[in-house]
């Protein structure tokens, strides 16, 4: 500081050479304004990926006829739409308050797919930015963490099926959520992860118990057994499947269980023939075709229990597919296996292209 003759007075930093002090505020300033440039800079990248089911296309005439029931909810008329798909609220409420303000003023553009879209474009862009926080914390290098963010945002499964009118949004920004959780070790709060998962879709809720459980069994070898990281991952599945059940009876008017959701999913086509003829199917190829192949080289890299995680979390989903539809098509698989492995095979993707091996944090 300067007084009024010139001389010097006060903190002799000054405003320009700050204390240490107000280092570690610039520091953390300088951080969250660079976090949020780079979630606007993705949210851009995601919204123009989507951009095509605007008024280029629409979703439910083109491949994905389950966007028209989230179209029904979105509009206000959540009646009209089947059980297991009303209770699927968090992308579509989310999408609701924008649908609203853009209905008559966006010109050419579909209100309600404009709401998904800025949803789901929310929702990706998160993921991507928790992706990269993720990356950076395992890896230790910024530039595979990021590369593996925008590998996961131009693959197949984004532009075609997370910003198309569905909500598989949702629940992969989930799934990073909860492994961002276990890696910066913050178990404590997975349940709350696992309410927000069953508002997304009740699938996904069993897959966050057992990628979470696999994560604390293998990482037990290196850190030991923690049991408060078991009772926060028991607390994980009893409040997702707890939402879940109060959801569903509440509006059914009598009890539901989790198990009466389950036989009811349930087909009569053979479940063998469902564990394999997802991987015949052309759309299965769309999303693994380079990334499948590519991604398992530099596995090694990644931490084992988030691979082995990933690993089990994607064969639970394959046997979800098998029991639900018996492998009638490929796509629900992928789109459901792309959200549990997807984020790991980027980052590895991203590790072969730039010639790196990282040394794991």
């Amino acid at each position: 500081m300067v007084s009024d003759d010139g001389t010097a007075t006060g903190d002799p930093h000054g405003f320009l050479l700050p204390g240490k002090h107000d280092k570690r505020i610039c520091e953390m300033l300088g951080k969250t304004s660079h976090g949020i440039l780079l979630w606007g800079l993705f949210f851009l990248i995601c919204f123009g990926l989507g951009y095509p089911s605007l008024n280029r296309y629409d979703p439910r005439l083109a491949g994905n006829p389950d966007s028209a029931e989230y179209y029904k909810i979105v509009e206000g008329n959540p009646q009209a739409v089947p059980d297991h798909f009303r209770f699927r609220v968090l992308v579509p409420y989310l999408a609701k308050p924008f649908y609203w303000l853009a209905k008559g003023r966006v010109g050419t553009w579909n209100p309600v797919f404009f709401g998904l879209l800025v949803a789901n474009s929310i929702f990706s862009a998160t993921s991507a930015c928790l992706l990269v926080i993720i990356g950076y914390k395992v890896l230790n290098d910024y530039g595979i963490a990021l590369v593996g963010a925008l590998l996961y945002l131009v693959s197949f499964n984004v532009p075609n099926h997370h910003l198309a009118g569905l909500i598989d949004s949702g629940e992969a920004c989930l799934m990073l959520a909860v492994s961002w959780a276990i890696v910066t070790d913050r178990w404590s709060v997975l349940p709350i992860f696992g309410m927000l998962g069953a508002l997304a879709k009740e699938s996904i809720v069993p897959a966050f118990g057992v990628f979470s459980l696999t994560w604390l069994l293998t990482a037990a070898r290196e850190e030991g057994f923690r049991l408060s990281r078991l009772a926060w991952v028991l607390a994980l599945a009893i409040v997702g499947f707890g939402t879940v059940t109060i959801l569903r009876s509440t509006a059914s008017g009598h009890m539901v269980w989790p198990w009466d959701i389950a036989l009811a999913e349930r087909t009569d086509i053979s479940f063998i023939r469902g564990l394999y003829v997802p991987f015949l199917d052309r759309e299965f190829w769309y999303v693994f075709a380079w990334l499948l192949p590519l991604g398992v080289w530099r596995l090694r890299c990644l931490p084992r229990p988030w691979v082995y995680a990933s690993f089990t979390a994607s064969l639970l989903m394959l046997i979800f597919g098998a029991w639900h539809n018996a492998g009638i098509t490929g796509s629900g698989v992928a789109r459901a296996m792309f959200d549990t492995a997807g984020p790991v095979l980027s980052l590895s993707v991203a590790s072969l292209l730039l010639r790196k091996r990282p040394q794991l944090s």
